[in-house]
C-alpha cells in the first residue's frame, strides 16, 4: 500500500491533505511526464459545498495506475511507498496530475 499526500483540496474525497477512498486510479496510458497523468478518481467538490463527516482519511492505500511507462508501476499498480497527487483548484481530473510519475530508463 501506498502513502499518498493530496493537495487537490477542491476534490471531495479530500481531508486533510490525504484521501478518503479506500483506492485510487492515476490515468495517463501514453504518459511520458507527469502533466500526461491525472487523478482518475477525482471528483469536484462544488464550491466547497461537501464537508466530509463519514469518511476519514486514509494513511495507505491502493493506487490502480495506468500510467504503465512510469517506474513505479508494477502489473498496473503503483509501488511507490509515498506518491504525491497535485492539482490544487482542479474542477475536473485532467487538471490533477500525479506528482511522483517518473519515466523508465
Amino acid at each position: 500500500m501506498t502513502k499518498l499526500a493530496c493537495n487537490v483540496t477542491s476534490c471531495l474525497h479530500n481531508s486533510d491533505n490525504r484521501c478518503c477512498k479506500q483506492t485510487i486510479i492515476v490515468d495517463g496510458h501514453e504518459a511520458c511526464d507527469c502533466k500526461e497523468t491525472c487523478c482518475g478518481s477525482f471528483d469536484e467538490n462544488r464550491m466547497g459545498s461537501f464537508k466530509n463527516v463519514f469518511k476519514t482519511p486514509e494513511n495507505r492505500l491502493e493506487v490502480d495506475c495506468e500510467a504503465v511507462k512510469c517506474i513505479y508501476n508494477e502489473n498496473r499498480h503503483c509501488v511507490a511507498e509515498n506518491i504525491d497527487i497535485s492539482g490544487d483548484g482542479a474542477d475536473r481530473a485532467e487538471q490533477t496530475r500525479c506528482a511522483t510519475f517518473r519515466m523508465r530508463g
